[in-house]
This record gives structure tokens, sequence and C-alpha cells, in this order.
């Protein structure tokens, strides 16, 4: 049989024809034919594809421009180059021009708005398409629908649906594809299985876009029935198939499920696609499985931006910071697109780091790259200079950031509490109400974190009721915080009510209670929380033993603290961590047991740091151990930085101590030179919503008066009950009256005294104290707390003290 070529089949149409003139005897190339078979339009249109093809725009308009002969198509082909650089305003004039327009034409353009997130303009576009008589066929139903992803278009969703049932493509399983994954993405899940359940026909797409929305949705099992019940209709899985039901399954926590799922990628030979062996990695990395996750990086034939950001992402999780940050050495001398690098992960490493550095060279990067307008970089980028206390540069970014969540509002927020400037963290919460940004779990834990720093239980009751109103309080997260809140505050009663209160309980609410005693001096209470933890099916994680570890410090339980540690690594198998060693430092240092810290010192895999050596310090002024003492501050005025005063502060107190006023002066001195300032003393407490400051000697208080008359009232009642000052905690070169007086004036005192005559009768007080409170002020307001029969508490640097009738709840003083 002769075969068919283009020619023969045309001269065989010719046949057939009543026009001769169509007997041609050279073949023709369709696209003449769409030109009206004008070589010069079709050649100059195949010119101007050239251009854009190439990425050269403006040689194409020149072109295009130039051209005396156009035609629908070449409308059409510049008006894709145009929509394909992102210009859609230069589309959109071109379109608006043209005098005849195509269905193509019009589903280019609103294909062009979908691709750009501006479905509302699409879907406008696709009202004026049917106003002008052109009829949309299914490619502009599908290109439609494809641009619908917020949440709140449910209505225009089915007004597209409508028009669907109304041009008959209902029966069409590209448009229905194409409107169930519409419904999902709009969370309208109700719908997207009522269309299902009646489509006519399906496909693997019609499968693959129900999967998806379950998965995303939450509602894993039905995700996972879903994807059993589509190989039991005979349906093959794609790529996507096995994307969504792996996201499924890490919501799940069921790493058996996906190690099955696995099995089945590698018998259906997809194990080979790029797609689905990213999405393994994802879900191994997801359950920390560091090892597969690397195993099956390096095995993999193909590898793309996305297998390289997900090691690098989970080296990051799993503290490999080494690892993540050669890995992106490597990914940057590969060919893949810059933009989609992990820029996000790797300004994580440099803010929990506080490596300045290294943000700052990410940052030209993503700039570089122009990665920085995305949103998941803007807010990394605010978070890394928020926690690098660079919040000039935090709030530039912030304020360009083109889309503005909650997520960088509660960075910056976050940033200022963790520097201590709770009100400028009060503050930019405000201003986030104001600009109607829903608060998250999340940034409720930072302002609770604040509140509880300030101790205003009355801040932290109207947090605790925004909470509420916006559906937070059952998250486990937000409950904890609430708990942390009210302990901080002095306020056990309202912690233990919230812990009672919570719907659900995981180590983060049991960590939280356990805190919450040893914060408030009841070590047993501490004790008890962590057994009942263990008993309750959970197991302790390495912030649960900094909490106990911490509480047995607090509270002088050292074997029990020694029991703990040990079962730490013995019985969990945890890796105790720098602060894990330091609470044990300070716990032996506390109870004089410095031969034991110094043992756990020379086993610990790393050098002892700023903060173990001031614990050694602060354990020597108490146990008057100079020779130590001085150790100690020798190591800490060798150290290149120092976060605070703190060290010298107690080595001059020591000397003071001592009666060795020229060593005290050569700290004094040696602090001048270093440039580094001591912080100044001061209490606070809250009378009826107001925070009213006080600093040692400080007599600017309007009601300085009474304030004076109430402490000579109380120091007269103090030496009835045998309160004799201890002029030792008077740390100056001075004659011992003045000592004595100076005492009467310390900073919690004042703030007590005005508690006392600003308040009813038999109400407790709650003082808060920057510093540490002196053992003199320890003595006196037990016997205060006697007199004025009230429950005082003062919450300082180290701890709350909880003062009642003439005794402390602590086990002894610190």
């Amino acid at each position: 049989m002769k075969p068919c070529t283009r020619k023969n089949a045309l001269h065989n149409l010719a046949i057939f024809s009543s026009k001769p003139h169509l007997q041609l005897e050279n073949p023709i190339d369709a696209s003449i034919i769409k030109t009206g078979f004008n070589p010069n339009t079709c050649r100059s249109n195949f010119q101007v594809n050239t251009h854009l093809q190439r990425g050269e725009l403006t040689h194409a308009r020149k072109l295009f421009d130039k051209m005396t002969h156009k035609n629908t198509i070449s409308s059409n082909i510049m008006i894709m180059g145009y929509i394909k650089s992102g210009n859609l305003s230069t589309a959109r004039d071109l379109f608006d021009s043209m005098v005849e327009r195509t269905a193509v034409t019009w589903t280019m353009m609103i294909g062009g708005y979908a691709k750009n997130n501006q479905f509302r303009e699409g879907l406008e576009l696709f009202a004026d398409m049917c106003r002008h008589g052109t009829a949309p066929d299914y490619i502009t139903l599908a290109t439609l629908l494809s641009g619908f992803s917020e949440f709140d278009s449910v209505n225009e969703v089915t007004q597209v649906h409508a028009h669907v049932i109304k041009l008959g493509y209902d029966s069409t399983v590209m448009v229905c594809n194409s409107l169930l994954d519409s419904y999902c993405k709009i969370r309208s899940l109700g719908l997207a299985c009522h269309l299902f359940k009646h489509m006519p026909m399906k496909d693997s797409v019609t499968f693959n876009a129900l999967l998806t929305g379950y998965s995303k949705e939450g509602l894993n099992c039905e995700a996972i029935n879903l994807f059993f019940k589509m190989q039991d209709l005979g349906f093959r899985p794609t790529d996507f198939t096995f994307a969504a039901v792996l996201s499924a399954g890490i919501q799940l926590d069921d790493i058996e499920f996906g190690q099955q799922v696995h099995g089945f990628v590698v018998k259906t030979n997809f194990v080979w696609n790029v797609f689905v062996a990213n999405a393994l990695l994802d879900f191994y990395s997801k359950h920390d499985h560091v090892g597969e996750v690397s195993k099956l990086f390096n095995e993999m034939p193909e590898l793309d931006g996305i297998s390289y950001n997900v090691l690098i992402t989970c080296y990051a999780w799993n503290g490999k910071l080494k690892e993540s940050i050669d890995l992106f050495r490597e990914l940057q001398f590969t060919g893949f697109d810059r933009r989609q690098f992990p820029f996000a992960t790797l300004l994580s490493i440099a803010s929990n780091a506080l490596n300045l550095e290294m943000g700052r060279q990410i940052h030209s990067q993503t700039v570089v790259t122009a990665a920085i307008s995305e949103i998941l970089v803007g807010n990394s980028l605010v978070d890394m200079y928020a926690k690098c206390d660079r919040f000039g540069e935090a709030n530039r970014i912030f304020a360009n950031l083109t889309h503005q969540s909650s997520v960088p509002w509660t960075a910056l927020i976050s940033g200022y509490v963790q520097k201590g400037l709770h009100e400028e963290g009060l503050k930019l919460f405000i201003e986030m109400q104001r600009a109607k940004i829903c608060a998250d779990s999340s940034t409720y834990a930072s302002i609770l974190r604040a509140s509880a720093s300030l101790a205003s239980v009355t801040l932290g009751k109207l947090i605790h009721s925004h909470i509420i109103r916006s559906g937070y309080i059952s998250n486990v997260f937000s409950g904890s915080a609430l708990l942390d809140m009210y302990a901080k505050c002095g306020s056990i009663k309202d912690a233990l009510q919230m812990f009672q209160e919570m719907p659900v309980r995981n180590s983060v609410s049991w960590n939280a209670l356990i805190s919450a005693y040893a914060q408030n001096g009841d070590g047993d209470l501490s004790l008890r929380s962590f057994e009942q933890m263990v008993d309750s099916g959970l197991e302790p994680n390495s912030v649960s033993f900094l909490s106990i570890l911490c509480a047995c410090s607090h509270c002088g339980l050292v074997e029990e603290g020694l029991q703990y540690f040990n079962s730490m690594t013995e019985t969990y198998k945890l890796v105790p961590k720098r602060e894990h060693y330091a609470s044990m430092v300070d716990m032996l240092c506390r109870n004089g047991r410095f031969e034991e810290a110094g043992k756990l010192m020379v086993q610990m895999p790393f050098e002892p740091d700023e903060i173990m050596w001031s614990s050694i310090l602060n354990s020597c002024r108490i146990h008057k151990n100079q020779e130590l003492a001085k150790k100690a501050a020798e190591q800490l005025f060798n150290m290149k930085v120092l976060r605070d005063a703190a060290p010298y502060v107690s080595m001059s107190n020591i000397y003071a101590a001592a009666g060795e006023w020229d060593n005290v002066g050569k700290v004094k001195k040696a602090m001048r030179d270093r440039g580094v300032k001591k912080v100044p003393a001061y209490s606070w407490v809250e009378i009826k919503h107001k925070t009213h400051v006080f600093s040692a000697n400080d007599k600017s208080h309007p009601q300085m008066t009474e304030i004076v008359r109430k402490l000579d009232e109380l120091e007269e009642q103090m030496e009835k009950e045998g309160y004799k000052p201890d002029s030792s905690c008077a740390l100056h070169n001075v004659d011992e009256e003045v000592k004595v007086e100076s005492l009467k004036y310390h900073s919690e005192r004042i703030a007590i005294a005005f508690a006392l005559i600003s308040t009813p009768k038999g109400s407790p007080i709650l003082v808060m104290k920057n510093l540490r409170a002196c053992t003199d002020c320890h003595a006196a307001i037990k016997v205060i707390s006697k007199i004025v029969d009230r429950d005082i508490t003062v919450r300082d640097s180290s701890r709350f003290h909880h003062f009642r009738d003439g005794f402390c709840s602590c086990r002894d003083y610190w």
C-alpha cells in the first residue's frame, strides 16, 4: 500500500473538492492556513514567537509593531509572551486593543490572571467573554477554575459550577476535575465530596484531587481510605497520588505506613520519579529518620532543588548544622533555580545561633536571587534580625513585606520579648490588633511570656480572654503558655486550674506544670508531677529533665537531682545538653558540693560557659569560698563577651563582704575599662491595674511620705519581733549606722510598704525584682509577713519566695 504523505493527502482531498483552486502541488503549513494564506504574516508570527522563546520581549514587541498585516494569532502570541514574563498589565492593554478575539484569546488572558492568583479579575473577564457572545469551551472553564484558591470564594466557584452545567460540560472529566480541585482548594470538602460522588466518569486525577484535599484538611484516615479505594477500582496511582498519601502519612505520624507506601512506590517503578522520591524524603525527614533521608538522597538517580532543600532542612532540624551548611554550599554549585534555595532554613540556623554575620550573608544572597520577595524568606529575615537584636533592620524588612500575616508580627514581638523589651512587644501586639491581623498560638505564647516577665496578672487575664475569643483555648501550646504565665505571676492556683481544664495534655503541658511547682518552691509536687507524666504514658524529653533538674536545684533536692540526671542517660537514652550540665553544676554548688561540681565539669563534652562559672561564683559568695570565687571570676573576666555585669558585681560583693575595699576598687575599674555597666536594681508592684516601679533609695514616688512613714512603723515592730539588720548586705565602705539605714530603703521593701498602704488588709502582695534579693531583705520580709498577717510573694531573678506568718517556702535561701 502506498504510504500516505502530506502531499498525497492534500491531493486526495482536492479530488473531492468542487473548487479547483485548492488543487496545490506543494504542501501547505497549517499556520499559513490560519493566517489567511499570507506568508509574510506567518513568517513574522514565527519570528515574534522565536524572540519570545529566547526571552527577548523588547525585540518581539518591536517586530510585532512593524507588522503591516497582523491577525488574531499575532496578538495572541504577543499576549502570551507578556503573560509568561509576568507583565499582566501590558498583556491586558494589548488584549483590550484587539478588535477581534477568539476563545483562545479570552482563555489565555483568564489563565494569566489565574496563574497570578488574581482569580476575581479572571472571573470578571470570563463574565465579559460571555457578554461579548464568545462561547467558552472546556479549556476556558478548566483554566478559570485553576485560579480559585481563597477560602472565601465558595460563591464564585458555585457560580462557575452553574455555568459548567448550563454549557453542558458537567460530564467532561477535565472540567469536573478542575471543579473538584477548586472546591478542595477553597476548603469546601462537603461540596467536593458531593461532586465526586455524582461524577459520571472518574480518572486518577479525580482521585488525586480529593486525596490532596483530604490531606490538606488533616482528614488523613479519609485520604488513606480513598487511596485504598482507588487501588480496588483499578486506577493506577500517579506521582501526585503518592505525594498526597505520603503527606497524610506524615500527619498520622505512622512511620510503618510510610515504609509500606515506599515499598509500593518501588513496586510500581515510581521510585525513579524525582517528585515521588522528594515526597519520600519529606516523609522520612518529618519523622526525624536522618539516616533514611541521607541514604535515599544518595541513591536518587535524579535530584532537583527540592531534594537538596529537604535534606538541608532535615539536617538543620536534627542539630546537624555543619552537614546542613556544607550541603547548602554544594547546592550553590548546581544549576538549580537559586530562588528556590532553602534560605529560610539557613536564616533559622543563623537566628538560633545568633550569628548575625551568617544571617547577613544569606540576606545578600536573597537580594541577588530576588528570593527576598518570597513570603517565607521575608518572614525569616525579620525573625533573624529580631533575634540578633537588630530591630532597625527587622522593622525595615517588616515594613516592606508584601504580605503581612501573623508570622512576621509574631517574630518581631517574640524578638522584643526575648530581649527583655516587654513594653515594646506589648505595643506591637496592640498595633497588630489594630491592623486586624489575627494572632495565632505562637503570638499568644510570646505575649504571655511578656505578661509573665512583668508579673502582670491583669494583662495575662486580658490575653486569656483574647485566646478564648479566638478559639485557641483548646490548643495545648496556648494552654501551656497560660499555665506558665499564671505560675510566674505567683498564681499557682490559676495555673493548676488551667492544667486541669486542658482537653489534651502533652509533654509541653506537663513540663509547664513541673516548672510551675519548681518556681514556686514546691519540689515535692514537681517530682510527683514528673512521675505522674511518666505514669500517663508520656515519655519525658530533654525539656522535662531540665524542668525537674531546676526543681531539684531550687529546692535543694541534690540526691534526687543526681538520680534524675543518671536516669536521663541510663533509662531514657537521652544525651544531656549544655543546659542540663549547667543545672547540675548550679545544684551542686548551691549546696557547697564544689568538688563534685568540678568533677562533673571535667566529664562534660564541652568547655564550661559563662552560665556555669556565674553559678559557681554566686555559690562561692553564699558559702564564702573566696579562693574558688577568684578562679571563677578569672575565667569570666577573660571571656571575650560577657552578657552582663553580674560576675563583676558578685566578685565586688565578695571582696566588700570581706572588707577588701582595694580589691573592690580594682574590680570596678576593670568594669569601667571593659565598658560593663551594672544593671540598677528595681522592684515593681501592680496596684489597681497600674504598675509602680521603685529603685533603692528612690524618693520620687508621689506617695513617698506615706511610704516612709510605713517603713518607719514596720522598723519599730520588726525590732520588737527580734529582727536585727545584717549590715554585711550593705556593701559600701561607710559607717555602720549608714549601712543599716540604707537596708531599709531597698527597692523590694519600698514596694511592699507601698502595697501595704494601697491594698485592703489581708490581701496578698506580689512584688517583682529584676535582680536577686539580698539575705537581709529575705529575713526582713519574713518578719513583715508575720507583723501584717499577709501572704507576701517576691519573685526575684532566681525564683519565687512565698512569705507567710514569718516563714518562707524556700528550703533555705541562696
